[in-house]
């Protein structure tokens, strides 16, 4: 397809030819579906091609043929695994290290909707926020995909955890997620965030609302706190208080 629009997408037949000596061929039963799909369709992504492209980043199936040098892997495997483009397919060649088992009490499609989320989730707090035991950290949308995945790796390493929503509809999900607390985003979503750390320094903001909201977090931040970059670009240096 090329990018600008969903109606630009078309069904194309292509030969496969067989893996290389290093690959996996993938027999594609499900796909993930993520903003970053729907954005580089859109032509709004800047790090999808400019030029004809197969969408896609995550998907899940069976294994359908082995490279030569591959070891560890069998024709019939079940597997779950990213690609920087080019899931949207019936059958992919894939390099054998960028792929993982689907867990056995796992169905194809929960393997297909994970690793992008859990991913993003995981470098964003542990890679780049070097979050510890014990901190306290905000997660923004934490309703969705990357909330959910990020909430559980935290609580998982000891962190309280406080997850921001735009209504409240969506609390008990975050009551059932097990945070420890929630905001439902508001002009007085400082007050609000305050209220919910409870004298708590704020050690780590998981960001992906911008604007107003994105600046009473940083504000908030405890003395070498941290906002790892997300899907919007942040300030570098902290503003007045």
């Amino acid at each position: 397809m090329q990018a600008g629009s969903i109606d630009n997408l078309i069904v194309r037949k292509e030969e496969l030819g067989s893996p290389a000596d290093h690959e996996v061929q993938i027999a594609i039963q499900a796909i993930g579906l993520n903003f970053a799909d729907l954005y580089s369709i859109w032509g709004m992504y800047k790090a999808a091609p400019k030029t004809d492209f197969i969408p896609g980043l995550e998907y899940a199936g069976i294994i359908h043929a082995i490279g030569a040098q591959v070891k560890g892997w069998n024709v019939g495997d079940r597997i779950m695994g990213v690609t920087r483009f080019g899931a949207y397919t019936d059958h992919l060649n894939i390099d054998a290290r960028y792929i993982t088992r689907i867990p056995e009490d796992w169905s194809i499609e929960e393997g297909a909707g994970f690793l992008v989320q859990a991913i993003t989730a995981y470098y964003a707090l542990v890679e780049l926020g070097r979050m510890q035991s014990g901190e306290n950290v905000l997660i923004h949308s934490a309703a969705g995909g990357v909330g959910i995945q990020a909430n559980r790796i935290a609580k998982r390493l000891g962190a309280f955890t406080i997850g921001s929503v735009g209504n409240d509809t969506k609390i008990e999900l975050l009551k059932k997620e097990g945070y420890d607390a929630w905001i439902v985003r508001s002009k007085q979503f400082r007050a609000d965030l305050e209220h919910a750390l409870n004298g708590r320094p704020l050690n780590i903001i998981l960001e992906c609302i911008g604007g107003r909201i994105l600046m009473d977090g940083f504000r908030t931040l405890a003395p070498e706190g941290r906002l790892p970059p997300g899907r919007r670009r942040v300030l570098l240096e902290r503003p007045p208080r």
